[in-house]
């Protein structure tokens, strides 16, 4: 029996091996925009706003902001913004940096003189500026073709209308009731009849309607100076914290160059520090010394793994004692980023013994989250990602305002010596990352949330494209592992990977900790690409969460349908 197929013939046995694959689902493929996030609801936003004649910016806003509705606990405006923007027309790259500072008056000595030895991981004292409204801005008004108001209308209208409860958020709600009862305000918004709502429930917060459009008639002023700013700050007084209208009101966000390394035949952009995007592209160094995808190194193969897992506690060796917010202080990041630091790291991989002693190296002269990609018709392409790190931040709500505080303060630490230590008015090392790639008339705008597991998880797909050349939306799907501790030999890993490769893992020294097929301890993302070549464009959704990548259908402008 022969089958037609496309512009080839194939026999019924080669149909069936076409077919034989691991992914889960195709690749959606348009010559019009793709919007991809974690919730068809935001993914749809995103979409509505192209086929209206908006940008890969404008739909990225909507994005994101539905994203703060459907999905509380990991995001919203009381949270972080980090995105990089590919304009098409000047094919050059743009990187926003929206992450807040501390309180002015916050200080390693405060906190010492109220008995702390570590920086609180919640309350009041975690709290730090939350950036993304200040992002949304200055993305509109450099990029967006549309008013705020109109990015910001799909959410404002689930916000008030609500929306049924999908399967991975009502988990994550559930796993944070108890932290929620502990504030009154976090329990009236996020309990509906003191409990999580469960899959399928329709839940509403009018407060947070109210507080977009707030954003939506007097864009970030109604945040940093208006009402809303005067209950944050009344909230966080009452908590007995020391945020001030002047911390709020002379927050801005700053445009940064993206950092880059070359792998393979690609180039790979992160976002400078204070991010941990560094610490992928030193791990990608490392890993390129050694030769994945030949035969010793096939994918999923213990050599493969245990080389990864390795560069992985190197770099962030690294990422963390040299590295924290770059302004007022000397970072070796042109060091770190050296070929030559990747080659003298690569040299302390023993092949057949895990390290579960990693140190940073010797250079000279010196959480909860959501991702969402898109790409418009026109190519210009935005990677973006925002986060309130732990699940519904510090856990403290603002009365009438709808969403909760973030605690991303928790990553700073109380050693005076570090790069990363607590300071008024600094922003601390942040793990929310989002990146870019590109190798000759392709570009590829990609991320992985999942806290520290971001960086680990960006080299693995990278490899996965570049070593293994598989598509994005496999590269998303392939089983991953995940290690976010720093010191031991402890690791996360799916249980896709073989039993013969995991018992050699373990033999090296691996302390495993073997996960289910897709689980969300390895984080979850998403991927667009455009092959400018052919004008085509290509969107991925990894199964670890509940969304999808959806494409653009043009409206017609002569009939407005």
């Amino acid at each position: 029996m022969v089958l037609m197929l496309g512009a080839g013939l194939f026999t019924a046995a080669e149909r069936i091996v076409a077919q034989d694959r691991s992914q889960t689902r195709s690749m959606v493929i348009s010559r019009n925009g793709i919007a991809a996030a974690e919730s068809p609801l935001a993914a749809q936003a995103g979409v509505q706003i192209l086929e209206h004649g908006g940008n890969a910016v404008d739909a990225a806003i909507a994005m994101n902001a539905m994203m703060g509705v459907v999905s509380p606990m990991m995001n919203g405006i009381g949270g972080d913004l980090f995105a990089i923007v590919y304009d098409a027309k000047a094919n050059r790259l743009y990187g926003l940096n929206s992450s807040g500072w501390a309180p002015k008056a916050l200080s390693i000595e405060m906190l010492r003189k109220q008995g702390l030895r570590d920086m609180p991981q919640s309350g009041v004292n975690s709290i730090t500026v939350p950036g993304t409204v200040e992002g949304w801005q200055k993305l509109a008004d450099k990029f967006g073709r549309k008013k705020l108001a109109e990015d910001l209308q799909a959410a404002i209208q689930t916000a008030t209308n609500g929306y049924p409860v999908t399967e991975w958020v009502a988990l994550y709600w559930a796993e944070s009731a108890d932290d929620l009862r502990a504030d009154s305000e976090a329990a009236k918004v996020y309990l509906p009849n003191d409990h999580a709502p469960k899959v399928g429930q329709v839940f509403r917060n009018p407060d947070l309607a109210w507080s977009l459009e707030q954003i939506a008639d007097r864009g970030r002023d109604a945040y940093y100076r208006g009402e809303i700013s005067k209950r944050v700050l009344e909230t966080i007084k009452k908590h007995g914290g020391v945020m001030t209208p002047q911390d709020m009101a002379e927050f801005s966000a700053e445009w940064v160059e993206p950092i880059s390394t070359t792998y393979r035949d690609w180039t790979v952009y992160e976002l400078p520090p204070n991010g941990q995007g560094l610490a992928a592209l030193m791990m990608l160094n490392i890993m390129e010394t050694f030769p994945l995808g030949e035969k010793d190194y096939s994918f999923g193969s213990a050599k493969a793994l245990h080389l990864m897992i390795e560069a992985k506690k190197l770099a962030y060796a690294d990422l963390v004692s040299h590295i924290g917010d770059p302004r007022g202080q000397k970072l070796p990041v042109t060091e770190l980023l050296s070929k030559e630091h990747a080659a003298e790291r690569a040299k302390l991989i023993d092949p057949q013994h895990a390290n579960c002693d990693v140190h940073a190296g010797t250079l000279p002269g010196a959480g909860d989250t959501t991702y969402l990609s898109v790409v418009d018709r026109d190519g210009n392409m935005v990677s973006l990602i925002q986060s309130n790190y732990d699940a519904f931040g510090s856990g403290i709500v603002a009365g009438g305002t709808g969403f909760a505080l973030q605690n991303r303060g928790a990553l700073f630490n109380l050693d005076p010596e570090s790069p990363n230590a607590l300071a008024g008015r600094k922003r601390p090392l942040h793990t929310i990352i989002p990146a870019f790639a590109q190798t000759g008339d392709t570009r590829v705008a990609f991320g992985i949330m999942g806290g520290w597991n971001q960086s680990q998880a960006h080299a693995q797909f990278i490899a996965n494209l570049a070593d293994y050349k598989m598509n994005i939306q496999a590269a998303l799907e392939a089983p991953r592992f995940t290690k976010r501790t720093f010191p031991g030999c402890d690791v996360q890993i799916e249980n896709r990977i073989s039993g013969k490769t995991r018992e050699e893992l373990i033999a090296k020294g691996h302390k495993l900790q073997v996960m289910g097929m897709y689980t969300a301890g390895v984080g979850g993302g998403q991927a667009v690409l455009r092959d400018f070549a052919a004008g085509v464009n290509y969107g991925a959704a990894d199964p670890r969460k509940d969304g999808q990548a959806v494409a653009e259908i043009p409206i017609d402008k002569s009939t407005n349908k």
